[in-house]
């Protein structure tokens, strides 16, 4: 079977690497928001702007890095960025242990975390490129959306007993140490690795740092399924603030409750993440873009019927399985092919333009959607966020005429 392809050694100490940190990740899931609320006292425009300014602020300090990202070897930026992230989100239960935890800190610790967030996806591409062959790129990014998934689905009901246990940063603590752990894994991948050189000698020139955003918008496909992410990606990050204010605020959940909401649907993520492979197989790309990616627009809107008590947590538990299903099925498909369409001398700029454009779109739409609670109360944001991406399928790509890349050999492949 394809999902239990061999894909090397290599593969394996970046794929527990990754593991490492989506479960701290998962863990810590809504971490921010969550201490903004019970630590900080913040109201619902302040906890939508922790997570639009902070992911704003980190994508633009993430533009400059791109060239710097692809012209660097990949293992060392990566590991660099994970230490990056261990050290921002230590500072939390410090200063908390202090009494100094304040806002101000939250907002800088989302913005750090972002920007190296961005450049270490944007390596890790790269790398991934570099040690599977291009047939296996979508078994390999199915692999990934799985165990992003089971993380969500174990980690936010773990965190929301070990906060009631222990305090609001525990979380915060295990995130940290989840980045060294994927530093120990990413520097267990042997073989040596050339540091890429500019087309034009050792400077990078002045445009470089533009040439992802060429070959985005260049390419029609790649061009529409971008579009689609923003919106998509934008509108549903942009309820999460919304859901934290609503369910644990004026709804009265408790921790543990909001954290199950979130983690029984993604237990649908290791279906959908399995079947991507299989689907592709029987059906095509092309179809899985338009008819996945259409369905998992549709459910967003059935938020606003979120209630008190048990028929409250069932109604979000609904929306967010069918939501997550066709969430990871499209994923792995998308990011495969995003690869495969990208030559390897821009794959780090090509990914950091991608996580740039959609963490703007994530800020801008985060913010709106926290004015628009300010004014109207989170139940109606919801309801808007919910209308308007029904609009996404329309931005699908209607054809892909695209080549295929001719296969290339695959260097690190044990």
């Amino acid at each position: 079977m394809t999902g239990r392809r061999a894909l090397g050694r290599e593969f394996g100490w970046l794929w527990a690497a990754y593991a490492a940190s989506a479960y701290g990740s998962g863990l810590g899931f809504g971490a921010l928001p969550l201490i903004a609320v019970l630590v900080v006292h913040a109201g619902p425009a302040e906890v939508s702007a922790l997570s639009a300014v902070g992911p704003a602020v980190g994508a633009l300090i993430a533009v400059p890095l791109a060239p710097w990202v692809e012209f660097r070897r990949k293992r060392p930026v990566m590991i660099a960025t994970d230490l990056v992230r261990c050290a921002a989100m230590a500072s939390i239960p410090v200063a908390y242990a202090l009494g100094r935890l304040g806002f101000a800190q939250l907002l800088a610790v989302s913005a750090v975390v972002a920007a190296a967030r961005i450049a270490f996806n944007a390596a890790s591409g790269a790398q991934l490129k570099a040690l599977v062959r291009p047939e296996d790129l979508l078994v390999a990014n199915a692999r990934f959306e799985s165990t992003n998934w089971s993380a969500i689905a174990i980690g936010p009901p773990l965190g929301g007993a070990a906060i009631g246990l222990f305090g609001p940063v525990t979380t915060v603590v295990a995130d940290a140490c989840s980045y060294l752990l994927s530093a120990l894994g990413i520097s267990a991948i042997r073989g040596r690795e050339e540091a890429p050189r500019p087309a034009g000698g050792n400077r990078v020139r002045a445009g470089a740092v533009l040439e992802g955003w060429r070959h985005l918008m260049g390419e029609p496909v790649l061009r529409a399924l971008c579009l689609n992410n923003m919106l998509v990606s934008g509108l549903i990050m942009a309820t999460e603030p919304l859901l934290a204010v609503l369910l644990l605020g004026r709804l009265g959940f408790a921790p543990w409750q909001y954290g199950l909401a979130f983690a029984v649907p993604c237990l649908g993520g290791l279906v959908g993440s399995r079947l991507a492979a299989r689907v592709v197989a029987r059906h095509g790309r092309h179809r899985v873009f338009r008819t996945v990616g259409t369905l998992r627009a549709v459910w967003l809107i059935g938020l606003v019927l979120v209630r008190p008590g048990v028929v409250g947590l069932v109604t979000v538990i609904a929306v967010e399985l069918a939501i997550i299903v066709n969430m990871s099925l499209y994923n792995p498909v998308l990011a495969a092919y995003r690869l495969e369409h990208t030559p390897k001398q821009l794959v780090a700029r090509t990914l950091s333009a991608w996580s740039v454009a959609q963490q703007a779109s994530i800020a801008v739409l985060t913010a709106l959607g926290g004015l628009l609670a300010g004014v109207t109360g989170p139940r109606a944001a919801i309801a808007v966020a919910g209308l308007l991406i029904l609009a996404s399928p329309l931005l699908l790509p209607r054809h892909d005429r695209t080549p295929l890349p001719e296969p290339q050999p695959s260097p690190g492949r044990a």
